[in-house]
């Protein structure tokens, strides 16, 4: 028996992105929660640090593209927020726009890496890389942007529309140290060959 979708059941369809990442590094990232959990803060979860980190993405990915460094100044590090306004005020305007990934956008977000380091002062780090994958409608052509996949999306009786699949890694930083204020701030940001 046949079995043919309706033009409802076509509007209604959403990709699944299936993501698999390394099981040694699934399990690696994991110890290491735990280890930031049990030794700095009880409250730590991965679950919802990647949730909180998803969303710091959409927002930060957004001014980027606008570029209203001012609003970043709380929340990227301060050495690495001289160096974002060089390189994005010199994009061309389409990649610029690329660097924006709307919340509905984002298709998979995973944890690429967790490190705790002691400086030579005693103070006390802890660093997440996050992972993101999303789609843009900007107009890049695939060419220049090696490792993006090119989607057709047709949604109801719309036009087809061409997305771009893109990755971005935002790595988190936090301070541990006794009396020092408990924020995560983005230390390092690259989108694929956009920005890196």
């Amino acid at each position: 028996e046949e079995s043919y979708s309706t033009e409802e059941q076509r509007q209604g369809t959403r990709m699944i992105v299936l993501g698999f990442s390394n099981p040694v590094t699934w399990v690696r990232t994991r110890v290491l929660a735990f280890l930031v959990w049990a030794y700095f803060d009880r409250e730590f979860s991965i679950t919802e640090f990647s949730k909180a980190a998803k969303q710091a993405f959409a927002y930060v990915s957004k001014l980027l593209s606008q570029c209203k460094f001012d609003l970043l100044e709380e929340l990227v590090a301060k050495e690495v927020l001289p160096v974002l306004k060089e390189k994005v005020t010199s994009l061309p305007d389409n990649h610029r726009s690329a660097l924006a990934a709307d919340m509905d956008e984002i298709v998979y977000t995973s944890t690429g890496d967790i490190s705790i380091y002691y400086d030579e002062k005693g103070r006390k780090f802890v660093n997440i890389l996050m992972c993101f994958w999303y789609l843009t409608s900007a107009d890049i052509p695939s060419e220049a942007v090696r490792g993006a996949s090119v989607f057709q999306v047709k949604l109801g009786d719309q036009n087809v529309e061409t997305k771009q699949l893109l990755s971005a890694s935002y790595e988190f930083q936090r301070e541990f140290t006794q009396g020092v204020k408990p924020d995560w701030t983005i230390a390092r940001i690259e989108h694929s060959q956009i920005l890196e």
